[in-house]
């Protein structure tokens, strides 16, 4: 018989099969157990016998903490250097100034010459831009929609999510009345702060599948104490989907981690603690050295009186010597030159803390790469540290910017995206985009959505050799210069090459040289060619 462990309930079994082929379970004390073959599933061995973590689903794991953790990453956003650098740092090259719209529609589908492509894309994009630059597009007007987008990102890395909700709303001299609402995650919570059920978590109401059909927001947030004391809570109630376009009424901005997750995490939630302890340890070590820096000194006696013949006994009047005037007897201080007697047996000890501590900048930069690695930030851009080699900088870049573009590319699809086809479908509506058959089939609808949406570049350390190969995997096909300039800097090549045909112009009409081109080669006369010799009347040899 061949015996297999499992375990039902809280009791583990052996499971032995006999010569017919058929299991059957023997013991259940917890004895016997023989276990798969990972050690890291063991119950017997030391090192792992009282390591039990629950086996529970994504909600169960993260939202009763969800409240703690978001107050502790604002904390230490706030308060600690690296945890603010560290979502800035990830804010700046994600997002930057904005992601910037393209629109890339599918002209052979929708019937259109490139001509007519463009002209469609150069118009949407200007449409846009008088939305999207409007603080009109922001429902409280605070920002446009390259801050929104900013602000959007950063909030999802301190809070774990935020909820865009997209109202509409006229206001006088503006043709467009899509608004943007951005709601903080501690005010999505369930009404009456009632507690989950399979329908409801967290204030996401769900169907039968799991799908999002409302959030509840409470008008206000938790922690205004303006709210707290005598204010009663309202909480609405936002329908996720526009029952008739199917466009989304509320964008949800998170990172799915499991299945079936209802709410985001912060990002610093894996390095919560040692960004803490780390934080502490920096805090003691400044205080010790500005301890040092006081130069504190202490006066060693036998009776424990101290200070000598400065001090008078208890109760009496001081003892003036000739070494000590009357005018030093109460401006005892460290100074230059002062001379100070002291009884016999009394002698002078200096304070001295150890500090700095040649041990802390190499245990500083260990826990940093562990929190880098938490994180997926290599510690070089973490803590901006250069110094080692230009390969180690440049491979940390590079690193680094496959994060910063996944990430790029995540708040796109997932905040730009949605939003942008939003507006889209009320700007065809209004008549002032011409989009024929875009509410009449979805297929028809996707190919007008098309878009790309560019953001800063990663930059270079070598300007002139990463040119040259940029130069060469143009030449070669393996990219564009289209790609190549959004990756450079992250605008449009084709917006470049219309304004340097403008310059071009430009120069020539003024007479100017254009920079980076070759002069002009002299040709040589013509030499009218004879049958006379030209060697002086001497055939060549």
């Amino acid at each position: 018989m061949t015996g297999l462990g499992c375990k039902i309930g809280r009791q583990y079994y052996r499971m032995e099969r006999s010569a017919d082929g058929s299991f059957s379970a023997v013991g259940g004390s917890g004895t016997g157990y023989y276990g798969g073959s990972y050690q890291g599933a063991s119950v017997t061995r030391r090192e792992t016998n009282t390591w039990n973590p629950a086996a529970t689903d994504a909600d169960s794991a993260s939202v009763p903490d969800l409240a703690r953790l978001r107050a502790r990453s604002r904390d230490a956003v706030r308060n600690q250097p690296l945890a603010g650098g560290a979502i800035s740092t990830t804010v700046t090259n994600v997002v930057g100034s904005g992601l910037s719209l393209q629109p890339t529609i599918d002209a052979d589908y929708l019937g259109m010459t490139p001509d007519q492509a463009d002209a469609w894309q150069v118009h949407t994009e200007r449409e846009f831009a008088l939305w999207a630059e409007s603080r009109h597009c922001s429902l409280n007007r605070g920002l446009n929609f390259f801050g929104l987008q900013e602000l959007a990102f950063r909030s999802t890395m301190e809070n774990g999510d935020v909820f865009s909700n997209l109202p509409q709303k006229a206001v006088p001299g503006f043709p467009y009345r899509t608004r943007i609402q951005l709601i903080e995650a501690d005010r999505v919570c369930n009404p009456n702060f009632g507690f989950d059920s399979p329908n409801l978590v967290a204030g996401v109401e769900k169907d039968d599948d799991g799908a999002p059909v409302a959030y509840h927001c409470l008008r206000q947030h938790p922690g205004n104490w303006l709210y707290v004391t005598g204010k009663s809570w309202t909480w609405d109630r936002l329908t996720a989907w526009n029952p008739r376009t199917g466009l989304p009424n509320v964008v949800h901005l998170y990172r799915h981690l499991r299945t079936d997750q209802s709410r985001g995490l912060p990002m610093l939630s894996p390095v919560i603690e040692p960004l803490k302890m780390l934080g502490r340890y920096q805090e003691h070590v400044l205080m010790a050295a500005a301890v040092a820096a006081l130069f504190s000194v202490f006066i060693k006696t036998q009776g424990a009186q101290g200070l000598g013949n400065m001090l008078p006994p208890v109760g009496g009047a001081p003892v003036v010597t000739s070494a000590i005037p009357q005018a030093t007897i109460n401006d005892i201080r460290l100074g230059s030159g002062n001379i100070i007697d002291l009884q016999p047996g009394e002698e002078v000890a200096f304070a001295d803390p150890k500090v700095p501590n040649s041990n802390f900048d190499p245990f500083f930069l260990a826990i940093v790469r562990q929190i880098g690695v938490g994180l997926e930030i290599p510690f070089e851009i973490l803590i901006k540290h250069y110094t080692a080699s230009y390969s180690a900088a440049r491979a940390a870049m590079l690193d680094a910017w496959k994060f910063f573009l996944s990430r790029r590319t995540w708040l796109a699809d997932n905040f730009c995206q949605p939003i942008y086809e939003v507006w889209l479908a009320e700007a065809v509506a209004l008549g002032r985009i011409a989009a024929p058959g875009f509410f009449a089939d979805p297929l028809i609808r996707k190919a007008y959505c098309g878009a790309l949406w560019n953001g800063p570049g990663k930059g270079m350390i070598n300007e002139k050799e990463e040119s040259l190969a940029m130069e060469k995997r143009i030449e070669l096909g393996v990219t564009t210069a289209e790609e190549e300039t959004q990756a450079y800097n992250g605008t449009s090549w084709a917006a470049k090459q219309s304004r340097r045909i403008k310059e071009r112009k430009m120069r020539d009409e003024a007479g100017l040289p254009v920079p980076g081109a070759q002069p002009r080669e002299t040709i040589p006369a013509q030499v009218e060619h004879t049958d006379a010799p030209t060697d002086g009347g001497k055939e060549a040899a």
